[in-house]
């Protein structure tokens, strides 16, 4: 499995890593999986406080904490559980980020976090307080860097502006190109995208059409401009897979640290796993899909 440098830091992680989230809460199965990532050469773990109320945490905590040296491991912050669990709220403040970040320590059986992040952000949030938080964590040790989960452009620019942010994480695929727009300025602050749902809910992988298609389509594809394009995507290349295709896509640029599809089977991670580490698209097919897949953009928070 080939590494990059999130960022310019001292991180180099796996270029395909693990989003946790699918883990499940049965604890030999979660465990299983995370030993199967590990055996694959995948040493990025991305969870949340948020994910199974904190059950996530633990479950990643107790499969790498016998080996945490090797481990890049990646959490995140921002959403308030209610007492009632019903829903979360959202709460960057400072004091709450460094509450937080004590119960995630316990949970994830560890004294540090390597990559810290920030679970959403609006406009309107205290961004100078939030960031004084991170630092804070910075100083005392208790995480090695931070980042942001966003994909509103108007944060992130704040964000690349006023912090020391290593990584945005933001959802991007073939079918979801529009943090592309975003792909230089990046670049220029040091700061690398972690690209969450590459595969696009399943879309783009081998997975029968009958069987991906949704009702409602996907963003801005109509269900009848989505079977189309899935057709077109799959005539494209006789060389790769449509997982290899599609993770192979978000990984030619370098502003890309790292992708991180869920697995919630095994053979399902091996095959990311795989794929994520197979052989480079050239620069013919790389523009073939660019001409075939829509470039959207963001239309809000500007």
């Amino acid at each position: 499995m080939r590494k990059r440098q999130l960022g310019k830091s001292e991180l180099y992680i796996s270029q395909v890593g693990l989003g946790c989230m699918s883990l499940g809460t049965e604890e030999k199965h979660a465990l299983s999986l995370i030993d199967a990532a590990i055996e694959q050469g995948i040493n990025y773990f991305d969870t949340a406080d948020l994910y199974d109320f904190g059950r996530n945490e633990e479950l990643v905590g107790k499969a790498i904490k016998h080996r945490r040296k090797d481990i890049i491991l990646a959490t995140k912050v921002g959403n308030r559980w209610k007492d009632d669990k019903t829903g979360w709220s959202w709460d960057p403040s400072k004091a709450y980020i460094k509450e937080a970040v004590k119960q995630s320590l316990l949970r994830l059986q560890t004294d540090y976090i390597d990559l810290y992040q920030l679970h959403g952000g609006t406009i309107e949030d205290n961004i100078d307080e939030t960031i004084e938080a991170f630092e804070e964590l910075k100083l005392e040790g208790v995480i090695r860097y931070y980042g942001i989960s966003s994909i509103r452009p108007n944060v992130i620019k704040e964000y690349l502006k006023k912090s020391s942010i290593i990584s945005i994480m933001m959802q991007y695929s073939l079918l979801d190109r529009r943090p592309e727009e975003w792909f230089s300025l990046m670049k220029e602050n040091g700061v690398s995208v972690i690209a969450r749902g590459p595969l696009a809910k399943g879309l783009l992988t081998e997975k029968p059409l009958s069987l991906k298609l949704l009702d409602k389509g996907y963003l801005s594809y109509s269900k009848g401009e989505l079977e189309k394009q899935l057709v077109e995507l799959e005539n494209v290349d006789t060389h790769h897979s449509m997982t290899e295709l599609a993770l192979q896509y978000c990984l030619y640029q370098d502003a890309i640290g790292t992708v991180i599809p869920g697995a919630s089977k095994i053979q399902q991670l091996i095959e990311n796993a795989t794929a994520g580490s197979g052989v480079p698209l050239d620069p013919q097919t790389y523009e073939k899909l660019q001409q075939l897949t829509k470039l959207d953009k963001y239309e809000q928070h500007r």
